[in-house]
């Protein structure tokens, strides 16, 4: 890490955001007890003179904290276009934001996941779905948090299922990302990586087939043992690498990745594992900005999801 004494000023961070969640005010926080300069940009504030990005050249570095994805990967790329470092960058923010990419990127790594299968239309996905084998879990292709996945055991189930989704319309509903369901006994992993390393990881518990925390599932501390770090880091930089959170599964002895985020939330996995993950997102996102000081030719590199 860059230390405060090889700036010939204090770097000047930019926090991409729309809501101040406590993630944010840790991060906040982090800077403030450091001294570093920051500043909060408030998505739905923000205007972009395309061609024109001298007023922004004053940021080192802007750490992407956004909810929205759409906002998000349109900020990163103008930025990006503009040669501002950012943490995560647009590429990462594009495959992560996209469950179809993020399947195709592990894939390509030969990084192991659950079968999954892409179709267009409802009957498509039904013979999709048949042909993956029940039980499987529909879900949207851009999404966070567990919202608008639907699981299915059989054929009928599917059909209603498709019918709905099909009924309402819409973005969200309009790719069919289909899943084989697997039985994970009510936890799965999530594994906080952040550069080369996998700083902690969580186990998470629920009675409900969705353990995502954000829907009340439990959480303690599972150990970074080399095969999860070793899945972990392939999973982060197959897209890309950076600020990562993997979510696992642990299936006879195998570890399967479910999905990477490139915005993830951690308040509740501080405590249970100990480890201070807002101060090591801040010390990546000050790497960034130096590497961006010492190979200005490669300004937007951090990457993250």
């Amino acid at each position: 890490m860059m230390t405060d004494d090889q700036w010939e000023e204090s770097p000047h961070v930019g926090i991409l955001m729309n809501r101040l969640r406590v993630e944010e005010k840790l991060l906040i926080r982090e800077l403030e007890s450091r001294g570093i300069s920051y500043e909060r940009l408030h998505d739905g504030e923000l205007q972009f003179d395309i061609g024109n990005g001298s007023d922004w050249r004053r940021f080192d570095v802007v750490l992407e904290r956004s909810i929205s994805h759409s906002r998000a990967i349109n900020a990163l790329g103008i930025l990006e276009s503009m040669g501002i470092p950012t943490v995560n960058t647009h590429p990462v923010a594009a495959v992560c934001g996209d469950k179809v990419r993020t399947s195709l990127a592990l894939e390509e790594a030969e990084v192991s996941q659950p079968r999954c299968a892409v179709a267009f239309t409802p009957e498509s996905a039904l013979e999709s779905a048949e042909r993956i084998g029940y039980p499987v879990v529909f879900k949207p292709s851009t999404g966070s948090w567990g919202r608008l996945m639907a699981r299915a055991d059989n054929r009928e189930t599917a059909r209603a299922i498709l019918e709905h989704k099909s009924t309402l319309g819409g973005v969200h509903h309009s790719i069919f990302y289909i899943q084989k369901y697997i039985e994970k006994g009510g936890k799965d992993i999530r594994a906080f990586v952040v550069g080369d390393e996998t700083v902690c990881a969580i186990e998470r518990r629920s009675d409900h087939w969705i353990t995502n925390t954000a829907r009340g599932g439990e959480v303690t501390e599972y150990g970074v043992t080399p095969e999860l770090h070793e899945i972990s880091l392939a999973a982060a930089n197959a897209v890309g690498g950076g600020v990562l959170a993997v979510d696992l599964f642990l299936v006879d002895g195998e570890y399967l990745v479910n999905e990477v985020n490139y915005t993830m939330e951690f308040r509740n996995s501080m405590d249970p594992t100990g480890v201070d993950i807002p101060g090591r997102i801040i010390d990546y996102t000050l790497d960034v900005a130096a590497e961006a000081v010492n190979n200005p030719t490669t300004a937007a590199i951090g990457e993250c999801a």
